[in-house]
């Protein structure tokens, strides 16, 4: 094996992205101020379109219940009926663990909000989702990395963090990030863990001028989450999909990423990835196929909001999905591929309580092509206004995270 692919494959091993190219390492340090900031963002992606009008349901619009017969939540009070947010929009029952920061005014959705690309494919929504370059196949980094390289404060490998069985596309580029393994395998000891073996290991690599520093970063990532996840609350807990795991898992690994951030104040960016949302069959109402992919993600985003304690109040947690799916059901009492979907943003901060963006209704004449919601917020947009407002970035560092960035009225979603 050529000392190279050793490397990467140490690398893969150890759960850290570390790229090799020739430039990159000459990014460290954010400019303007070096010292680091305390705020947290945690983004999940829901891998497949999950069909944001059965999650944030307009129920009191006469035309939903008409393009879906099957499929419509009941109004609140019946019946796996919608749970009442505002006296038109409803939410799924399935997410009920998640109405008490609704209550508190800790949950906000955007509706009608996407990519401006009418691509239809899985494969490049969520390519452009995660460049944060809609239409733009050439973009080699993802707009998390990119945020590393703005943030204030030196990006170690443990700054970004990612929970899934491969580095995502959202952190790839020139600064380092970690990647863990889904469940108890993500803090599971490696070979190299054994004394005998580390210590011959650091012997041949650490010294090495061309590997060592790539060498001695996954050294260093592992043992700062392994370190992390052996104390406090860790002893407690061990296609369209684009390879992320259903979310039945996920209130444990919510659990394990709440744990790592308290006992490892420097893990600043988390991505995890869920996949299973495609219901082009049998959707389900409140109740059924969709309500059961739901009810875990309901449940992981109460526990992430509860295990990360006093740290909340300095957290924003974004779901994002690739794009929406049709308003009218299909002959499958399914949904087909749409345009126009609902983001999430959770948090101690967030001025939450209410459904944000421009939304048209679903008249025909309202419906992009017809046929599904149009995109009317740049999902850039919510973005970029978490990261001016929450990990307050001025406006170069947003320009280089997220460039070609659209204007618009303002979100105030947060302070």
């Amino acid at each position: 094996m050529q000392r190279r692919q050793f490397l990467n494959a140490f690398a893969a091993s150890a759960g850290l992205l570390l790229p090799l190219g020739p430039h990159a390492w000459a990014a460290t340090m954010a400019p303007g101020s070096s010292a680091p900031t305390s705020r947290k963002l945690i983004v999940v992606m829901l891998r497949g379109a999950v069909d944001g009008m059965n999650v944030v349901a307009p129920v009191a619009d006469a035309e939903y219940a008409r393009l879906r017969p099957n499929i419509a939540l009941a109004k609140p009070g019946a019946d796996d009926g919608a749970l009442d947010l505002d006296g038109y929009f409803g939410l799924h029952p399935a997410l009920a663990p998640l109405m008490p920061l609704w209550q508190q005014k800790k949950l906000a959705f955007v509706h009608a909000s996407g990519s401006p690309d009418a691509s239809r494919s899985h494969f490049d929504a969520q390519d452009y989702m995660e460049s944060a370059t809609p239409g733009v196949k050439s973009t080699q980094d993802g707009w998390m990395n990119r945020l590393l390289g703005v943030l204030p404060g030196e990006s170690t490998p443990t700054r970004a963090l990612s929970i899934g069985p491969v580095m995502p596309r959202i952190l790839s580029g020139a600064l380092p990030a970690t990647n863990l393994a889904n469940g108890a395998a993500g803090t599971r000891a490696t070979p190299l863990d054994r004394p005998q073996i580390a210590k011959a290991f650091d012997a041949l690599y650490t010294g090495n001028e061309r590997f060592g520093k790539v060498y001695v970063d996954g050294r260093q990532a592992h043992e700062e989450v392994m370190a992390a996840a052996n104390s406090g609350m860790m002893s407690e807990m061990q296609a369209a999909d684009n390879g992320a795991p259903l979310p039945n898992g996920f209130p444990d690994d919510a659990a394990r990423l709440a744990t790592l951030m308290r006992n490892k104040p420097n893990i600043q960016l988390a991505f995890i990835a869920l996949g299973g949302w495609d219901t082009h069959a049998n959707q389900g109402a409140g109740s059924g196929q969709l309500a059961n992919r739901l009810q875990p993600l309901g449940t992981g985003l109460a526990t992430l909001a509860q295990r990360l304690g006093p740290l909340f109040d300095d957290t924003v947690i974004v779901v994002m999905s690739e794009f929406g799916r049709t308003a009218r059901e299909n002959g499958n009492r399914g949904t087909d591929h749409g345009h126009g979907n609902a983001m999430w943003v959770l948090g101690g901060k967030v001025q939450g309580g209410r459904v944000a963006g421009e939304w048209k209704g679903l008249a025909d004449g309202q419906l992009n092509e017809g046929r599904d919601l149009p995109v009317t917020t740049d999902f850039r947009r919510v973005l970029a206004h978490i990261a001016e407002r929450h990990l307050r970035l001025p406006d170069s560092a947003l320009v280089r995270a997220f460039p070609g960035l659209p204007g618009g009225a303002p979100l105030n979603l947060l302070a």
